[in-house]
């Protein structure tokens, strides 16, 4: 029975690993920015940086993703970021 329960616990853990691999950075910086927006924050900056660039003493790494190669940083910021431009039509 105990080699039946190391297999399971092995077949979890990789698959919690797969699915951490799998966020893509623009799926988990639109699921932060949700959070932050609840949270009442109006001005403010995500980035997707690599992980080895340094962070500015008034930001924050609120997340990594692509496997730990990329992290995201927040700022807030005193004015609103633009609105983002709408994206072409497609004939």
């Amino acid at each position: 029975m105990k080699p039946l329960s190391a297999i399971a616990v092995l077949l979890f853990v990789s698959f919690s690993v797969c699915a951490q691999a799998a966020t893509s950075c623009d799926d988990l910086k639109a699921e932060i920015a949700k959070k932050v927006e609840a949270n009442g924050v109006k001005s403010y900056t995500l980035d997707i940086v690599d992980k080895d660039k340094d962070v500015a003493p008034e930001s924050k790494v609120v997340g990594t993703c692509e496997g730990g190669t990329k992290k995201i940083v927040y700022t807030r910021t005193s004015t609103p970021p633009p609105p983002p431009a709408p994206e072409a039509q497609k004939p």
